[in-house]
């Protein structure tokens, strides 16, 4: 039997991982330079920390949670979604008496049961930032601009910036309601699921991507219309915060998410090419959810953001961030007698921080010649039975096709020196 990777779900190899690799650390030297420190959280948690804090009505929870029992008896899911958890463990561990607000990010895989799609599988992962006990408007504006310095960082532009304001729970249930009765004549002409969010979440049928739906209810109340006082005025200084850091952005009164527990500020960062699920990142505030899992009333804002998703926007714009890993040193051991001499060799290179690879097997000289060009090497370094006789090493320069002896004893450091200042002239020569 042939075993497969289960569907909605992607190796990540050997060929691919070095983007991965230049992402991340891109996206922690970002997070770093703003005051943010990395978190981990579980694989999975207790499920009602998510049908608390997503909304037992919301896609997510009812369709899409990977849950299961534990031999104890214990309700138990799959992370689905990045903000809960860290919510969770900021609050059992105290993290507010550190003072706040909590500046984290995290870098974290996230599992749901949906439609494998374009840059979204049913296990993906996510760059995530959270930030807890701040009310402040200049922090909605500070992380949105994060999230664009690393996404023009690493060649994601262009892109649209949407934010919206969808108030607190009490003004959101006033327009709700108002939602509701400008759809009520045309409800059965619009698509099963808005029909479904019409009595369960109705925001979400403004999030509709089918065109007859948003022909339909192209006509509804503008949600700043029923804002608060206090939601529209902290709105107000998010747009001019993000004027003042040089972001343009667009007003979408039907950008709502999808999660239950955000308030005030949502903001979405699209790209083209995508498809329907163009969104690349997204997030906003959730003064809410923390008092609601438990820990004190205290505000906070966060975004997420998909990796796959993102890979795919820089491979469409011909982006690439990084390099592909190659080794300095190749180190040939041609007889029997080189083997462990030449096996002590790689050793010592790699001491002094230089990355070495040799072949195995004794295989023949020409293979293991052609092994050492694929592996990208600057130098070769040919250990024979000639070598071993005379104590010495031949390098072979495979850029400048130049080749010289060099003592075996002190190679290492020879051979460093020597890849520094080819790596400077290099450089200087542009």
């Amino acid at each position: 039997m042939q075993y497969r990777a289960p569907r909605g779900t992607n190796d990540i190899l050997p060929a691919d991982v070095w983007r991965w690799q230049a992402l991340e650390e891109k996206f922690r030297g970002i997070c770093r330079l703003a005051g943010l420190s990395e978190i981990r959280t579980p694989g999975f948690e207790e499920t009602e920390l998510f049908t608390r804090s997503i909304g037992e009505v919301t896609d997510i929870v009812s369709k899409e949670m990977y849950s299961f029992q534990d031999r104890s008896g214990r309700d138990l899911t799959l992370r689905p979604e990045g903000t809960a958890p860290i919510v969770r463990a900021w609050i059992e561990n105290n993290l507010g008496a550190e003072g706040l607000p909590t500046k984290l990010f995290y870098i974290t895989s996230i599992f749901r049961y949906e439609r494998p799609q374009a840059g979204r599988y049913r296990q993906h992962h996510q760059f995530g930032v959270e930030v807890i006990g701040a009310d402040d408007a200049s922090v909605d504006a500070e992380m949105i601009a994060l999230a664009a310095r690393f996404l023009g960082s690493v060649g994601a532009a262009p892109w649209t910036l949407k934010i919206n304001s969808i108030g607190v729970p009490a003004s959101r249930a006033v327009y709700v309601q108002a939602l509701k009765e400008s759809v009520a004549g045309v409800l059965g002409e619009l698509c099963a699921s808005c029909q479904a969010r019409y009595e369960k979440n109705p925001l979400r049928m403004l999030d509709c991507k089918e065109p007859k739906c948003r022909e339909l209810t192209n006509d509804v109340p503008d949600i700043a219309e029923y804002l608060d006082s206090e939601s529209a005025a902290h709105f107000e200084k998010v747009r001019e915060a993000l004027t003042a850091l040089g972001l343009d952005f667009e007003v979408d009164p039907r950008l709502v998410r999808g999660f239950d527990y955000y308030t005030k500020t949502v903001f979405e960062f699209q790209v083209e090419g995508l498809g329907a699920q163009n969104t690349v990142c997204g997030g906003g505030r959730y003064d809410g959810l923390v008092e609601e899992l438990g820990g004190p009333a205290t505000p906070a804002f966060g975004f997420g953001m998909g990796i796959e998703r993102l890979l795919l926007t820089l491979e469409q714009r011909g982006a690439t961030v990084g390099e592909p890993p190659r080794a300095d040193v190749f180190v040939v051991r041609a007889g029997e007698g080189a083997q462990v001499e030449g096996l002590a060799l790689a050793e010592e290179l790699r001491k002094t921080g230089l990355t070495a690879d040799t072949d195995y097997g004794n295989r023949s000289m020409k293979a293991q010649m052609k092994r050492a060009g694929k592996s990208g090497a600057r130098l070769t370094l040919i250990l024979g039975d000639d070598e071993i006789a005379s104590r010495q090493v031949t390098a072979r320069d495979m850029i400048a096709q130049q080749q010289w002896r060099l003592p075996l004893e002190g190679c290492a450091g020879m051979v460093k020196d020597y890849l520094e200042t080819a790596e400077s002239d290099q450089i200087r020569r542009g």
